[in-house]
């Protein structure tokens, strides 16, 4: 409610103002401002839904377009019918970055939706040098998102905002908090989305091949161990002794990626897990009955996309 008036405050920043190439989020409340950033004239860089196909989209209008087009072109049926892929060699320099947010507090200290995708946007922009430690980041909210934040709920891999623009305030949070430098890719808590993720994003993987090339330590800890572990297919010779637990009553917004990463962190990662989304639910094997017992016990009362698990043996365990 009211993003398009709060995106108007783009207008009247210098930054935004003085900026060539504008990233901005594909989200629907930033439309007016990637609009605002097309009829300025200026390139207009969409990062792919994802980042399944790349890292960028640039939104390329056509020839003497009008507003009506331009307003189109800011749609993401636009941003898919208007716009040409921005890979790893594209050279990018970004001036301003406009990400989306779902709180944020006036010190600049920013929560999105919790995947990640904004941090590692930004991480790997500073990995392939398209923004630099000066770049202004914006966020464009409504006033009842912007919140008091504990500093202890932020991690180096973080991103913070310059500037809050909302339906009735631009609010300069003169925010001190490093941003990140690149990709943290040792850190625990990045790791459960790498795990899941490098195989499903090739500019990430091409990214961390690149840092290796270039003498970088692109280790994920425990890289070899855990969840690497989870996903082994059991073999039918030592399928009769597995222990299975039962996940139940797993939200609908809850990817296999977040019960993996609350396992390792339970220290109770299976050697096999069988993720049933649809039917909200997802079967955990166990080598040992011990260790299911474990499990169990570590998960009882763990809340994951606000439902409560139901965690238990599986039928065909109990005694």
């Amino acid at each position: 409610q009211g993003a398009a008036h709060a995106g108007t405050r783009l207008l009247l920043l210098e930054e935004f103002r003085a900026a060539q190439t504008v990233k901005v989020n594909p989200d629907a409340p930033q439309k007016n401002a990637r609009f605002l950033t097309l009829e300025a004239r200026k390139t207009l860089l969409v990062p792919t839904p994802r980042l399944r196909t790349g890292l960028f989209n640039k939104i390329v209008p056509p020839s003497g377009a009008t507003k009506e087009i331009l307003r189109i072109c800011a749609t993401a049926q636009g941003i898919k019918d208007y716009s040409v892929p921005v890979g790893l060699d594209g050279k990018a320099q970004v001036d301003l970055v406009v990400v989306g947010s779902v709180a944020v507090s006036e010190k600049g200290w920013r929560i999105g939706k919790g995947e990640g995708y904004a941090d590692m946007e930004y991480a790997m922009m500073v990995s392939m040098g398209a923004v630099q430690e000066d770049t202004p980041v914006v966020t464009i909210v409504h006033d009842c998102q912007v919140v008091d934040i504990a500093e202890e709920l932020l991690d180096d891999h973080d991103l913070t905002v310059d500037y809050i623009l909302t339906p009735t305030r631009t609010i300069q949070t003169n925010c001190k908090r490093p941003k990140p430098r690149g990709i943290l890719w040792h850190k625990a808590s990045y790791l459960c989305w790498h795990y899941e993720m490098l195989g499903k994003i090739p500019i990430l993987k091409s990214l961390r091949y690149r840092e290796k090339q270039a003498g970088k330590d692109v280790t994920l800890r425990d890289e070899h161990s855990g969840l690497a572990e989870a996903t082994t297919p059991v073999s039918k010779k030592g399928s009769d002794v597995m222990t299975t637990v039962y996940v139940g009553n797993i939200a609908p917004s809850v990817r296999v990626s977040e019960l993996k990463c609350a396992l390792r962190e339970l220290h109770a990662a299976p050697f096999q897990l069988n993720w049933q989304g649809a039917q909200h639910r997802a079967f955990l094997h166990y080598k040992d009955e011990a260790a299911a017992e474990r499990a169990v016990s570590s998960l009882k009362g763990l809340s994951l996309g606000g439902n409560t698990l139901r965690v238990e043996l599986a039928k065909n365990q109990r005694n």
